[in-house]
Order: structure tokens, then sequence, then C-alpha cells
């Protein structure tokens, strides 16, 4: 028996007031229905602004006191953020507001016509549909320390992203101009290959200047780890090189310009990373489960960006079923498939778990007798991947465990609680 599903039924009564709105960027549309489906209103366009949500709440709460119906439920689609400022505003006003799954949507919305069409206002009731069948989850609206830990993630994510394409283009950049540096220097971020790059040194420059020149101007940046035999390598690759040798002034710009956003993205990650390692041990747990052997902060601070307040959830099988690592059976009568994860949910949150797992089946006792389990036990056994999946998912019960109950972890418990792998503890 799914006893949410049960709960969620059973706030849908003749008392419930039904509203779906379809969010777009200027304009929402809104239809209202009740516990049996019955429309009680024509459809209400408003606008996403102060204006038009109070123009919302205001006709909800007319419908309401005019049918009888005081408890007021909101759903929309959590797709994209344009909804996002809406949400906050009803939690704000005590409006019950919920998501519905955009699947869900997209696969019921032939119910009524047997048409595939779209169009907002066919949505924003198919919506009211699906939350009146109970259909529908209770969103996560991150208040507090936990505001701060989601946009200071997003913040990180965009910075990392911004890194990546500075070095894609610095690639680029060398590639052109000088495709054997990264022979003689496998990083360009070193701080000997980064300094020569900002000063300019081309293969022509490189051809013209000595050894000792060389190693004088390299010693300024990095006094260990590059010695005349680099230098040398260097000389004899700039020699070679078929790099391009028009436009070499701008392309000593560029190369300083790219240099410049690589250096000021780094110093703003490195301040990101220390705000969010502070903010993250205010949350309840997070120390405990900084503690755990292989997991760092930052995946902490990442994990409760994602989940927010671990006081909304029952069981951490709420959790493992919003990173889309719950499973999924293929099987029909004596056809029986591969079970794999549905992967229907929050993304970044599943990334972040899995690669977790594995520094976590290499630097820590206990999960990696668990991972050596899981890949050998006689029925069943796991590949790599499928097991690094089974670490998340128990990964996420250790999580819970610790930030409901403020303990401490112990490997030594978790081996001695999972049924054979004390055995291994035992023959190792």
């Amino acid at each position: 028996m799914d006893f949410t599903q049960n709960m969620r039924i059973a706030q849908i009564n003749e008392n419930t007031l039904i509203i779906g709105v379809d969010v777009a960027k200027k304009k929402h549309v809104a239809r209202v229905i009740d516990d049996r489906g019955r429309d009680l209103a024509k459809r209400l366009v408003f606008t996403n602004s102060h204006q038009g949500f109070f123009t919302l709440l205001t006709w909800a709460r007319e419908l309401a006191n005019e049918h009888k119906r005081p408890d007021i439920i909101i759903g929309m689609e959590p797709t994209g953020h344009y909804g996002l400022n809406l949400a906050y505003y009803l939690k704000a006003e005590g409006i019950h507001t919920v998501g519905v799954n955009p699947m869900k949507v997209k696969r019921f919305k032939e119910m009524d016509d047997d048409s595939p069409t779209k169009n907002d206002t066919k949505d924003a009731k198919v919506i009211a549909q699906i939350i009146k069948d109970g259909r529908f989850h209770e969103p996560t609206l991150p208040e507090d320390v936990y505001a701060e830990l989601r946009e200071g993630m997003k913040l990180h994510d965009i910075i990392q992203e911004d890194l990546s394409s500075i070095k894609a283009q610095m690639h680029n950049a060398l590639d052109r101009y000088f495709p054997e540096f990264l022979d003689v220097f496998k990083d360009w971020t070193g701080k000997a290959a980064l300094h020569l790059l900002e000063k300019g040194y081309l293969p022509d420059d490189i051809r013209q200047a000595s050894e000792e020149d060389l190693m004088a101007e390299v010693k300024n940046a990095a006094q260990r780890a590059v010695g005349m035999k680099r230098i040398q390598a260097l000389k004899q690759a700039a020699e070679d090189s078929i790099g391009l040798t028009v436009g070499l002034s701008m392309a000593r710009e560029e190369f300083r310009y790219l240099i410049d956003q690589y250096k000021a993205l780094e110093e703003r990650l490195v301040a990101l990373e220390a705000q969010l390692e502070e903010l993250v041990l205010l949350v309840p747990g997070a120390e405990q489960m900084i503690a755990i052997k292989g997991v760092s902060t930052m995946t902490v601070a990442g994990f409760f960006a994602e989940v927010g307040d671990l006081s909304n959830y029952r069981d951490p099988r709420q959790i493992i079923k919003l990173a889309g690592l719950n499973l999924m059976m293929n099987q029909s009568g004596k056809f029986k498939g591969q079970t794999t994860i549905t992967k229907r949910g929050r993304k970044r949150l599943r990334k972040l778990l899995y690669q977790v797992a594995r520094p976590l089946s290499f630097h820590n006792e206990a999960f990696r007798k668990l991972h050596d389990h899981y890949r050998h036990r006689s029925i069943n056994p796991l590949t790599g991947k499928q097991s690094f999946i089974a670490l998340s998912r128990k990964l996420v019960k250790i999580f819970y465990v610790l930030g409901t109950r403020k303990c401490t972890f112990s490997e030594e418990r978790m081996i001695r609680d999972i049924p054979g792998v004390s055995d291994l503890q035992e023959t190792a």
C-alpha cells in the first residue's frame, strides 16, 4: 500500500478547490475544478507580476467562498524557473502549492478529447485533474541556509561551466599558434606554462630567446619542477612548430585575455567554495556527514542544495526517488528484463551522488567492502556502474540518518549490519 499516495488523495475532498496553473514567461493561465473534476469557472489569464499574483489569489479566494470550498490547492509544472516566483508568493500567503510531473501532463492530456493538442488553457485543466487524482508532489522550496546553498551551488556550476569554456578556447588558441606546447607542458594551467603564455611567448619568441633567459623567466613563476631539460624541450618544440606566424600581436592579446579570465574565475571559485563550506556547517548533521572518509564538504553542500531540509522527508526513499535512483523493473508474464533506475528526478543530485560513490569505494573501508560484496556476491552480482548506483542509494540512507538523528557514522557498524559483508571482513 502506497501510504503517501493515500495521504495525497485524502487531501482532495468536498472542501477542496483545485486550481491548475500553466506557467509561462509573461502570462500564466489558471483553471479551477472541484473534487469530481467539474469546471467551476472560466479560465483566468494573469501576468507574471505582483499584480497578476494578487489577481490569482483574489480570484481563488472568491471562488472558495462562493463554492464553500475553503481548502485551496494550486499546482503547476516545475518546468524552468518561471513558476518559482509564483510558488514562493503562494507559500508566503499560506496557500497549499504543489508540483505536477510534466511527463504526467503530457500523457494525461488526451484523456478528455483524444487529441494531443497542446495549449495553455488545456494544460492548466490537465494539471488540475492530475491534482484531483492525488498524483502531485510537494515541491522543495528552500529557505534560509538551504536557499543560500542552492543559489551558491547554482553559481558554482556557472563558474565551472565558464572555466570549461575558457579552457576549450585556450586549447583552440594553442592548436592554432603553438600546437606543440602541450607536448612540453602537459597542463597549461601550471605556474610555469601559465606564466610563459601570459608573457606572450610564442614559437618565434622562444626561438629568439636563450635557454638561460627562458629559465630565468620561468623561475619568476615556478621555483620547482622546471629544469633545463624542460627548457630545451620547449626550444625544440618551438623550432619544429607548425603554428601560425600571422596575427601574432592579437594572438598574444587573446592569450592574455583568456588567462585573465581563467585567473579571475579560479579566484572567484575558491572564494565561493569557502563561503559554501562555511554555510553548510550551519545545517544539522552536516558536520557528521563531512566526517565520513571520502565525502567532501562540497559534496554535502551540493546534497543539501538539492534536497533542502531533511525534516521535510519521512523516509530516505523519498530522497532516492527525488534523485531518480529508484529502481524500475521491466517484466511481463514470464519475461523479465533488466532492472534499471528511473532517472526521473534531480539530475544534479543524481550526478553528485554517483560521483562521490567512486572515491568512497576506494578510500572508505566500509564502502570498499560493500562494493566488493556487490561485485562478487554469488546471487545477482552487479557491474561496476551498478554497484556505484547501489552505493549512492546507501549513502542517501546514511546521510538521512546522520541528518535526522545527529549521530556519527561508524564503518564497523555499517559492515556488521549488512548480511555477507561481515564475513568478508573476517577473512580479509
